[in-house]
């Protein structure tokens, strides 16, 4: 068998290539920088604030992202921050399952009683 073909070696091959796409600064299973939100993670957000509003036992009025980061595992998690009003802010965890997993958005945890400058951190 040609050793070019083995399973390892096509994980192995495929995992280089993801490592390559995203830059020196990702380790694989490792957060990524703090980015400016954009209208995918505010869409992302949008779908879990009910959820987010039953956690913390209040309605926000405001829900606009500003930053997130996010982190590759078996589907990705999100780590954003959310202006809601005032001076303040939260920060959520959001998982997204892999396509072939149906893909679903999963509010996974939540921090009150952030402000703008604190950095997103995994929690």
């Amino acid at each position: 068998m040609n050793v070019l073909l083995t399973k390892p070696y096509i994980v192995f091959v495929c995992l280089l290539k993801f490592v390559s796409l995203n830059g020196p600064n990702m380790k694989c299973g490792g957060c990524s920088a703090a980015t400016e939100a954009d209208e995918e993670i505010q869409k992302i957000c949008d779908s879990v604030k009910a959820d987010a509003e039953a956690k913390a036992g209040k309605t926000y009025e405001m829900f606009t992202a500003k930053s997130f980061t996010s982190q590759v595992v078996a589907g990705t998690n999100y780590f954003i921050k959310i202006h809601v009003g005032g001076e303040d802010h939260v920060h959520l965890r959001v998982s997204k399952k892999l396509p072939c997993y149906g893909g679903e958005l999963e509010l996974t945890d939540m921090q009150c009683s952030k402000s703008h400058q604190d950095p997103i951190e995994y929690f």
